[in-house]
């Protein structure tokens, strides 16, 4: 099978670094949003990642302009019909993935990999809601999707090694190194991230330390490249929520129980950067 268009839904910040990626390293892109100024707002976020890499020298002009000219932008999921290869990158809500994949079943060529950027819900449910389970698949990237070099591949209880076998060539053609999970709540990378982020919070929460103690103590005392609460700003703590909820849901064990104060913070509208105030302010 050969992909020449990738189809990706969502232009938020995982979708749009995703999308970057891939018209990079040569694909046709098709950005999907529900809202031209989401596609547009995603598309502004490439072009200035595209900037600031020319002028460190890491790009050139030319590379930059061929990059934007490979990604489109629309506002309909039907627009994504023809791709070859489609990546969901939506908020991460059962019920919404559901539906988008009902969707994308029903629209796309019958031999259309349908892969999902969740990072906590199982692809066993999610592709239940397609005729093509052999053909859905977990691809896990990582925030920031250009510089973050891991990509999680979860196969669900149906899906097929061919579907596998293409999304590790994709990954290798983007540069990425593939870890593989097996399609169980978080895999890998939230099943141990998340409790300690969320522990931070605890600790927070409880007056441990300060906020900056709290990240400064994990960055020179454990070389952690990035503080827990810093890292929770840069995911969004709407995000952390949903993937603490699923991880306790799912497993039943306390230790995933978000800290209420992730739930306040939630509720004010503080996600982190995204919405310019988290654990800390921007």
């Amino acid at each position: 099978m050969t992909i020449k268009t990738i189809g990706v839904i969502g232009a938020g910040q995982m979708g749009s670094g995703i999308a970057q990626v891939f018209a990079a390293a040569g694909f046709d892109v098709v950005m999907q949003d529900i809202k031209t100024e989401f596609c547009e707002k995603g598309l502004k976020s490439i072009t200035s990642f595209l900037e600031k890499a020319v002028s460190k020298g890491k790009l050139t002009e030319d590379e930059k302009k061929n990059t934007l000219g490979r990604i489109k932008i629309k506002v309909k999921v039907e627009d994504l019909k023809d791709c070859d290869f489609i990546i969901e990158a939506a908020t991460e809500s059962v019920l919404l993935k559901l539906d988008i994949f009902k969707k994308l079943d029903e629209i796309t060529k019958p031999d259309t990999i349908l892969a999902t950027n969740t990072s906590s819900i199982s692809i066993t449910k999610i592709a239940a809601a397609t005729k093509r389970p052999v053909k859905v698949i977990g691809m896990h990237f990582m925030n920031p999707v250009p510089l973050m070099k891991g990509v999680e591949v979860i196969k669900g209880l149906a899906t097929d090694d061919a579907s596998e076998k293409i999304v590790a060539d994709l990954i290798a053609k983007l540069g990425k190194t593939m870890v593989r999970s097996n399609d169980s709540a978080g895999f890998v990378a939230n099943r141990v991230l998340m409790p300690m982020i969320n522990e931070a919070v605890y600790a927070l929460n409880e007056g441990v330390a300060s906020r900056e103690d709290i990240d400064n103590c994990m960055t020179a005392c454990c070389n952690f490249p990035m503080g827990p609460l810093a890292l929770a700003d840069l995911i969004g703590l709407d995000t952390v929520l949903a993937i603490l909820t699923v991880l306790h849901t799912e497993l039943g064990d306390p230790k995933y129980r978000p800290c209420p104060m992730i739930k306040r913070y939630v509720d004010a509208g503080w996600l982190g950067r995204k919405s310019g105030r988290g654990f800390y302010q921007y």
